[in-house]
């Protein structure tokens, strides 16, 4: 079986797992990874970058390393190689998850119950709930909402058409780790730094992917569309202000504006200001809805890409050796899910434009 289509049969099987079973309350694949991270940065803490990248290495790349030795031993079992994936894809992704703790959230402001809300926080995003008011936690959640469906399901999605098991796990890890290490603490502003650029890179084309996605599957295109091209920019993050901005106008809610992360105070730019209204409770629901939506179409673009470059690298090789495109040119020129939505390419830009972002991207503030 062609490599292309046992990533389109994982990832679909993976994505119905999860949508079925939700991330395991015991010994989920991905606390493992956290558990051996944290082991890692207590042997190698400095504070210093270049011990920060060693971990960087270390964790990601021993975690993207091991997902290839297990695909390698599976290729030639067409049955294991989908099981393989199938279990990559629902150790990684997060989408029910995601949903399940929104709604409890949500029911428990629709309920009046704004202790049982500030108490369920913690457990989707890193806010301090404390100081926070019933509208204050919609937003939160909404906004986490919209983030998460990037970094929890549409860009693992992406990697995984690009490079497999292997890109599935190495997406995960270096999430995970940015979670962990690569914030503004005083403990990691030098040591996470390697593992925050690392996921401002990996998410680059899902965050893109995702926001056009909101733009396609939202009920106001067109507000999710100014939003996105006048606010994005203006969020610290690279990769959360087009996700999080295509959100805002696509619920027609306004985003962003002040917060508080461990302690410190931000005031962030709003996001869809000039059209969107005050988060209500009732928008819970929606962004949900639209996170499913949106992460429904990424498993179809993704599998259509992957199948798309597959087909587009059969007819290359059988065209006469002169005819073959020359040397240095490849499949990284195809854009990243090999179709287009309304003329715009699906994941924002060509494989080979990743390069580009990662200059851009390395001179942005980190969140």
């Amino acid at each position: 079986m062609r490599a292309d289509r046992i990533f389109a049969y994982g990832a679909t099987a993976g994505l119905i797992g999860d949508l079925l079973l939700g991330d395991p309350r015991r010994g989920h694949p991905v606390a493992a990874f956290g558990r051996a991270a944290a082991g890692v940065e207590r042997r190698l803490w400095r504070d210093h970058r270049g011990w920060g990248a060693l971990h960087t290495l270390v964790c990601a790349g021993g975690a993207a390393s091991g997902a290839a030795l297990l695909a390698r031993a599976v290729r030639g079992h067409p049955a294991a190689s989908v099981a393989l994936t199938a279990a990559a894809t629902w150790s990684v992704v997060g989408g029910t998850s995601l949903g399940r703790e929104a709604r409890t959230i949500g029911d428990a402001l629709a309920a009046g119950d704004i202790d049982r809300a500030r108490e369920r926080l913690p457990h989707l995003c890193g806010r301090d709930p404390h100081s926070l008011d019933g509208p204050q936690i919609a937003r939160a959640v909404v906004e986490s909402v919209a983030e998460n469906t990037s970094d929890a399901v549409v860009g693992a999605l992406v990697w995984g058409a690009l490079a497999g098991v292997p890109g599935l796990v190495g997406f995960r890890a270096a999430n995970t780790l940015d979670a962990m290490v690569g914030h503004k603490s005083p403990r990691h502003r030098r040591y996470g730094w390697a593992s925050a650029r690392l996921d401002d890179l990996a998410g680059w084309p899902g965050a893109r992917l995702t926001a056009l996605l909101a733009v396609a599957s939202g009920k106001r295109p067109r507000g999710a569309v100014r939003a996105w091209r006048a606010d994005a920019a203006k969020h610290p993050s690279p990769n959360a202000g087009p996700v999080e901005a295509s959100f805002a106008g696509a619920l027609g809610v306004r985003l962003g504006g002040t917060l508080a992360y461990g302690g410190r105070v931000e005031h962030r730019p709003v996001l869809n200001g000039e059209t969107g209204r005050a988060v209500e409770t009732q928008d819970i629901e929606r962004a949900v809805r639209l996170s499913r939506r949106v992460s429904a179409l990424a498993l179809g673009v993704c599998v259509a890409g992957r199948l798309g470059m597959a087909l587009a690298a059969r007819r290359i090789a059988e065209r006469p050796m002169a005819e073959r495109p020359v040397a240095g040119t490849s499949i990284a020129g195809t854009s990243v899910a090999g179709a287009s939505i309304a003329g715009t390419s699906v994941a924002g830009a060509s494989i080979a434009g990743i390069s580009m972002a990662a200059r851009s991207i390395a001179g942005r503030r980190r969140t």
